[in-house]
């Protein structure tokens, strides 16, 4: 399946693209993808070394002519979202993606496709292996751990790099050069809660599958709809009606992916079993008909269960339910200065109950901290008033424009050069490692580009082959242009 991928052009990319996806490179697992990219360096005979955080550093020096240029950093991350559909079987610890082809699109089969951030890294290494590509010096950066903590950005040592101008491979519209990113936030709740035996004596499993989900950034501003609220918003219902029981809740998985499912445990009365499955094919019309054109293969169904032993305790039970209900999710707020720029957002990523332990897990962003800080108490708040503990984690800055930077003018009149028509010079919903790079690098100009990318965070994750060869020949020509040292 994936030999079709590598007859694809610029050819050199794409194998080195389905070389990188045969090797498994979950967030907080690179000990494989590490590996593999400091092989393939040192098999270049080219400086390459591994940083206490496991970032890559690969260095190859100017090519002839060149040597008077600036030194430029390539940066790419390593690690890749893994998300599947509920019924794919994958184990993404052990295999590789499995490619194909469609038309003008690469897909993987089931699973995500790890073009975020895999293309960036194979153009780094079209580079680092070519021998007839003018460049100037190079500092390739992979770095680890940019999907749940950008924790390899955060290590990275000042003085490592000596590159004053970093290409950011990591934007996914083409016609789009990225110079400032949102900051953002993890906030996890967690409350331990009593149980006893269910008081009824029917049980069922209600799913909600199907939801299109996404980048929890770079999307959210679609309104696409979120498994932890739909499931939250058909629960609170049936305990208000009928006072079900709850044994279990599973929803989301990732807090950067806008969550596609949930699946719950209720239990009832056999006097009610037929008026609760009635009331969620009812919520269910509604809720299809809400996300018709968002969500358009929603699928929430409603099937017997083995009965619980437990079931939560029906105090706790009310105050969750209100708790997430109450919980802010999507668009916070639109940023007044920049048109169309989500300024704030919250994503409801995790709904964890059973066993007598709840964990609601949430990725707040926004492009100003102060608002961002103000969000993060708000949500707290919010479970706090259930007594829950709340905790803060992985806060990373956002990145501020720099739009009379020299890169950034240098491939803005590149671009509209090349293709005859502006490029869209912006700032970004999503988290990019340029602003905490940023922090050790403070006189670096940086800049983020990229291939068209479809879906990332979801398996419909896609890329387009015509817009990677767009991309190809605009990061050459922009590698060609890089001025003179001052």
């Amino acid at each position: 399946m994936n030999e079709q991928i590598r007859t694809l052009a610029p050819t050199a990319l794409w194998n080195h693209f389905a070389d990188l996806n045969a090797v498994p490179r979950p967030s907080k697992k690179e000990q494989k993808v590490i590996a593999f990219i400091k092989a393939f360096g040192k098999g270049l005979n080219l400086e390459t070394f591994v940083d206490n955080a496991g970032n890559v550093i690969i260095r190859k020096p100017a090519t002839r002519g060149m040597e008077n240029r600036q030194a430029v950093v390539l940066q790419s991350h390593l690690d890749m979202v893994h998300q599947k559909n509920s019924g794919t079987t994958f184990d993404f610890d052990t295999q590789g993606i499995e490619m194909y082809v469609d038309g003008d699109w690469v897909r993987a089969k089931g699973t995500t496709l790890g073009a975020d951030n895999g293309i960036g890294v194979a153009s780094i290494m079209s580079l680092l292996s070519a021998t007839d590509i003018p460049h100037p010096a190079i500092e390739a950066l992979f770095t680890i751990d940019e999907e749940t903590g950008m924790t390899g950005a955060f290590a990275l040592k000042g003085g490592l790099l000596t590159g004053k101008i970093l290409l950011n491979l990591d934007t996914e519209a083409d016609d789009e050069l990225t110079i400032g990113c949102a900051g953002g936030i993890d906030i996890t709740a967690t409350e331990s809660y009593t149980q006893a035996a269910p008081v009824g004596n029917v049980a069922f499993t209600i799913s909600v599958t199907g939801l299109t989900g996404g980048h929890s950034g770079g999307e959210i501003h679609l309104g696409r709809g979120n498994a932890n609220k739909l499931m939250n918003r058909i629960l609170l219902n049936l305990d208000k009606e009928y006072g079900i029981g709850i044994a279990s809740i599973n929803g989301g998985s990732l807090r950067n992916a806008i969550p596609r499912e949930s699946v719950a445990v209720i239990v009832t009365n056999d006097k009610n079993a037929t008026k609760v499955k009635d009331a969620v094919q009812s919520l269910a019309a509604i809720l299809k008909e809400e996300h018709k054109t968002t969500d358009p293969k929603l699928t929430i169904t409603t099937d017997g269960a083995e009965m619980p032993k437990l079931a939560m305790d029906t105090a706790f039970q009310q105050q969750l339910l209100r708790a997430i209900y109450a919980c802010p999710n999507g668009i916070y707020r639109m940023s007044p200065e920049i048109s169309g720029l989500v300024q704030s957002s919250n994503n409801l990523a995790r709904v964890l109950v059973a066993d007598g332990t709840c964990s609601i897990q949430c990725l707040t962003r926004s492009s100003v901290d102060s608002e961002k800080t103000d969000l993060a108490a708000a949500i707290s708040s919010t479970f706090e008033l259930m007594s829950a503990k709340v905790d803060f984690a992985g806060g990373y800055p956002g990145w501020e424009p720099r739009p009379d930077a020299p890169i950034v003018q240098l491939m803005a009149n590149l671009y509209k050069e090349m293709f005859h028509e502006p490029a869209k010079v912006n700032a970004v919903h999503a988290g990019l490692e340029c602003g905490i790079l940023g922090i050790n690098y403070p006189d670096m100009q940086m800049i983020s580009f990229g291939p068209n990318i479809n879906g990332p965070h979801s398996p419909d994750e896609c890329v387009q082959i015509s817009s990677v060869q767009k991309f190809w020949s605009f990061l050459l020509e922009t590698l060609k242009r890089i001025p003179v040292r001052g």
